[in-house]
């Protein structure tokens, strides 16, 4: 497909214009074993800053400890617009297993709730984007039901756009999403013990 056309045998017969057909939410997965899922994901959400859109941000696996770079950009940009257009929730603040100690069944009812506010903002359309990272996780241990999040995602009003990362993403997933992208590794500097480094893992 030749960049930014689209084939004319793609196209539906659903009587929208292309404008309005531009318009439609996006939902998107970015799964696979390779790195640059969560990296492609924030990459939107700058996008989506510079277009003045709200984003949620909601990390489901990463601890409240950890100070991703992408955090601190956004934090940065927020002050320089009138009011914050990025909210940032890692679970280990509010909702998360990350935050304290406790068993499966502590962190199972914690993702629930997680996911339970998200879809409370998706009803109230609080964003106009929402990033949920490493989402697949919850869903694949079976602490978040799938069946729930697709029809949720099917039936969301507006035109709030969603981003969904992780490895092992469930295929009602893909099904559900307009846009998916499979991260392969070829190589790692892992393979080669080579741990996380500054400024290209944080």
């Amino acid at each position: 497909m030749p960049q930014g056309k689209v084939d004319p045998k793609n196209i539906p017969d659903d009587g929208l214009t292309t404008r309005q057909r531009r318009m439609l939410p996006i939902t998107a997965v970015h799964t696979g074993e390779g790195k640059g899922k969560s990296t492609a994901a924030f990459g939107m959400a700058l996008r989506a800053w510079n277009q003045g859109w709200k984003i949620g941000v909601f990390q489901f696996v990463k601890s409240a400890k950890w100070r991703v770079g992408e955090e601190s950009v956004f934090t940065r940009l927020n002050e320089l617009t009138d009011e914050p257009l990025v909210e940032w929730h890692k679970m280990g603040e509010g909702w998360s297993w990350a935050k304290k100690r406790g068993d499966e069944q502590d962190h199972a009812r914690d993702a629930r709730e997680g996911w339970e506010e998200i879809k409370r903002r998706l009803e109230n359309e609080t964003h106009d984007l929402y990033v949920l990272d490493e989402f697949t996780y919850p869903i694949k241990w079976g602490w978040i039901d799938v069946d729930d999040v697709v029809d949720t995602l099917a039936h969301r009003p507006g035109t709030q756009h969603v981003v969904m990362t992780g490895r092992d993403a469930h295929p009602r997933l893909l099904e559900v999403a307009d846009l998916v992208t499979t991260m392969t590794k070829v190589k790692h500097p892992m393979d080669q013990g080579r741990k996380g480094q500054k400024g290209i893992e944080w």
